[in-house]
């Protein structure tokens, strides 16, 4: 959600944190700032709106110093505005502080504060951890480094809630201080100089060495070093880790947006995915990073799955493939729910957190409170070094690549790629031959290609979007392993044109929706020619009686379908339960069409984040 750099080195630092703050952008962001050290003192630049309009306010008032921290902020406490914007000061001016996450109890706390006579300029939660900070370096008398991190680690001992801060004195101009909990945060280790960020996107393109710290880390960054302490000043893990992706991976290239840029690296990505993970001699899935016995899985009598957003759509259809494939039976839980339901879950339940960053705070949250209660969780992530990546028993990437577009498209398709090969490898354990195994394997190895063919309908699907663009409503619909992708279809579309659309399966519009239906609601249907095809184009005709309009994503050389919707859109054969992976792809770049040709952006839609790692 919000973005964290900061630099310390000879550099210039304010290019460097402006850049990596653009790199930040598809976080999500409602205003930027940054403080840097000049002329020994701290100096601090901060505008609501977009990060062009801190760009144009060091233009016109500019600082330089080679030592700096900078923020973009998703608001939680305290609406938009320059004054809310990071970063925040303490009583004395002298620390400056930029803070992801949300303070629980801040509150109560700035309420001592002002008892004390502590006077705040802004309505965040933000600065009262600054006041607090100030307020314990003041007391214990150090006026130095270790005095710093001292009064750092009392202030946070009295915070609960989560955070991912970067800290700057005006006592200390050749160190930074980091901490955090429950929001990500990176050390970028160079040469003669260091970075701390919130993602390594930030600072991949000046070094692709990275420490990623964990829960009730602290870190003091200096030029040439760094040191990384507990929060209990138990000794600390420190591992330097390898970014696997360069700068290039996070550009648009020829692309307009990043979101039809990641839609066309679908073929590729699902390769990916894929690449290494067929053992064929056995016509099964080869996951060592399961951390599994086939035994331990033959064991276990249950999956869930819990997730949030797009990645709980993915595990819908995963529910499908692998109840379809494995016949072990699944269930779907949403990880804001799940972390605080206490549902009766047997010994022999696997639980698997799916996310695409692997700092999903709800998915995180979900997956702990399942390991505290002693069942085995995998994390399916995209993120290398990502919390759920680190903290889970075992799992699988998904190999997307890094994906900047906040609606997400390719890490669904990945997402969903490994939870057919996790689906293959269970249904191989268990019932399914080494035919259907095979079979399997050779349709899933096939999808990519066919995906390709279906994104060079890309034009022909604006000119389509084009004749809905004006609705103000949309329904979705689908039956079986189709619904999850009737609902992310519509979840694509709210996200990035703010038009109101709903996903349904297909047989509930006689129970309630189809109230809805009019000549200016439109209804997708998702109606490839699977076991229940003919169920489905019922169902479209229940429409077509009130004069619906229709769109249908159907299967090539399906005629039939034709007689019942205004327009169609084709995607290549496959077996039933791999449709998802198919017939979601016309949904995205309708989606994006429709965004664009009413003027959106597609890119950073309104209110939303990428990575939601606040509660």
């Amino acid at each position: 959600m919000c973005g964290i750099v900061a630099y310390i080195g000879a550099r210039p630092a304010a290019p460097l944190l402006v850049e990596g703050l653009r790199r930040l952008e598809y976080r999500g962001y409602d205003s930027a700032g940054l403080s840097l050290f000049s002329d020994g003192a701290i100096h601090t630049r901060k505008k609501v709106g977009r990060i062009d309009a801190l760009a144009a306010l060091l233009r016109e008032k500019p600082i330089t110093g080679v030592v700096g921290i900078s923020h973009t902020r998703w608001a939680t406490h305290g609406a938009p505005s320059d004054a809310n914007s990071h970063p925040h000061l303490d009583a004395s001016g002298k620390i400056a502080l930029v803070h992801n996450g949300v303070i629980e109890n801040y509150q109560s706390l700035k309420d001592d504060l002002l008892r004390e006579g502590h006077v705040f300029a802004s309505a965040t939660d933000t600065e009262v951890l600054a006041h607090l900070i100030g307020k314990a370096y003041a007391a214990n008398g150090r006026p130095d480094e270790r005095g710093l991190l001292d009064a750092v680690r009392e202030a946070l001992r009295r915070v609960v809630g989560t955070y991912g801060i970067a800290v700057l004195c005006e006592d200390c101009p050749g160190a930074i201080v980091g901490a955090r909990r429950g929001s990500p945060l990176v050390v970028g280790v160079g040469k003669g100089e260091n970075f701390l960020s919130s993602d390594v996107n930030a600072i991949v393109a000046h070094t692709r060495d990275a420490v990623y710290l964990s829960d009730n880390d602290m870190v003091m960054l200096k030029t040439d070093d760094f040191q990384v302490e507990r929060l209990d000043e138990r000794e600390a893990k420190v591992q330097i880790s390898r970014i696997e992706h360069d700068a290039r991976a996070s550009e648009k290239g020829e692309f307009p947006h990043y979101m039809l840029k990641e839609i066309f690296e679908q073929p590729q990505t699902m390769l990916n995915a894929m690449r290494g993970r067929f053992n064929r001699d056995e016509a099964s899935a080869a996951l060592g990073g399961l951390n599994m016995t086939n035994a331990e899985l033959r064991a276990m009598d249950r999956i869930i799955m819990t997730a949030c957003g797009t990645s709980w759509h993915a595990a819908l259809v995963g529910d499908y493939l692998i109840e379809e494939v494995s016949r072990v039976p699944c269930e779907v839980e949403y990880a804001s729910e799940f972390r605080y339901r206490n549902p009766p879950i047997d010994k022999n339940t696997l639980i698997l957190a799916i996310t695409q960053s692997g700092e999903t705070a709800d998915t995180l949250a979900a997956m702990r409170e399942a390991k505290r209660k002693g069942h085995k969780a995998l994390g399916i992530c995209n993120v290398v070094g990502s919390t759920i990546a680190r903290e889970s028993d075992g799992g699988v990437y998904v190999r997307a690549g890094p994906e900047i577009g906040v609606a997400s498209t390719k890490a669904f398709t990945s997402q969903v790629t490994v939870l057919a090969l996790i689906a293959l490898h269970l249904g191989r354990l268990h019932h399914l031959s080494a035919i259907q195994g095979a079979r399997f394997i050779e349709e899933l190895e096939a999808i990519p290609e066919k995906i390709a063919q279906i994104l060079k309908q890309s034009d022909a699907i604006r000119t389509i979007a084009a004749r809905y663009k004006d609705a103000r409503d949309f329904l979705y619909l689908g039956r079986q392993a189709n619904y999850p992708v009737a609902l992310e279809g519509a979840l694509k579309l709210k996200e990035i044109s703010y038009i109101h659309a709903e996903g349904y399966p297909a047989a509930e519009m006689k129970h309630g929706p189809i109230a809805l239906v009019d000549e200016q609601t439109p209804s997708v249907f998702i109606c490839p020619r699977d076991a229940i095809h003919e169920k489905t184009l019922s169902n479209m005709e229940e429409v077509r009686a009130r004069r619906g309009r229709l769109i249908a994503i159907a299967t090539e050389a399906d005629e039939e379908i034709r007689r019942h919707a205004d327009d169609v859109i084709c995607v290549p054969a496959t077996i039933d339960p791999l449709y998802p992976l198919l017939t979601n792809i016309p949904l995205q770049l309708l989606a994006y069409h429709i965004a664009v040709l009413l003027g959106r952006d597609v890119d950073k839609p309104r209110n939303l984040a990428k990575s939601v790692t606040v509660e």
